[in-house]
């Protein structure tokens, strides 16, 4: 019964990384198409973004169901529990990262970012996608090291977050309503990406310690 349970606790692992890679692909898909107005890439995004769906329902059915029939205690516990945070917060990035592409898609053929915010929106997106690759490398190896980065370069992604909505709002650029308010919402995602990035490095370095938010990623 126990090599068994294992081997349950070792598939909600494993997909909880295949949830990371997946993540990971859509955020840098996403800005590709962002970018490059690739409307087959964004309409790639948008459609794999239901098996990030499926892996996220697959995944808490399984830990329910772990959690119900063998009764887990000690560090079994704590990563069932962690499981289905995170699995939830992987779900919602990989929506992000549709939401992304789909207003790419709305825009085509016309580029989702004007020439004057480009250097600005470059970066961010540039940020945003390292720490995606920081996320799936977290989930792969629960090496910390990578959450400090996600703390830090979340914290990056901040300042570009409200040096645009400043932009945006004072009249720095010469841009439309309509540009305006989708950069509104393109920065507003990009920043909940980071967000959900940093939540889910807490939850994972309460797995490896026992400790909640501990001062390694704080």
């Amino acid at each position: 019964m126990r090599k068994l349970f294992m081997a349950e606790m070792e598939a909600v692992g494993d997909q909880l990384v295949e949830m990371a890679t997946l993540v990971n692909r859509a955020m840098k898909q996403a800005r590709v198409a962002m970018e490059s107005q690739d409307l087959g890439l964004a309409e790639t995004v948008i459609t794999q973004d239901a098996r990030i769906d499926y892996l996220q329902n697959a995944l808490d059915e399984r830990t329910i169901e772990l959690l119900l029939l063998q009764n887990p205690v000690a560090t079994d516990l704590r990563l069932l529990i962690a499981a289905l945070r995170v699995s939830s917060s992987m779900e919602r990035m990989g929506d992000l990262a549709r939401h992304t592409a789909a207003l790419t898609r709305l825009r085509h053929p016309q580029p989702l970012v004007p020439e004057p915010c480009q250097p600005e929106m470059q970066e961010m997106a540039e940020l945003v996608v390292q720490i995606g690759e920081h996320l799936q490398q977290l989930m792969t190896e629960y090496d910390l090291t990578h959450g400090r980065a996600i703390v830090k370069l979340n914290n990056d992604v901040d300042i570009l977050h409200s040096k645009v909505l400043t932009s945006v709002t004072d009249g720095t650029w010469d841009i439309s309503a309509t540009q305006a308010q989708d950069l509104t919402l393109l920065v507003m995602r990009l920043e909940r990406f980071g967000d959900h990035a940093v939540s889910i490095s807490r939850k994972i370095a309460y797995l490896v310690t026992g400790e909640w938010e501990p001062p390694v990623i704080a």
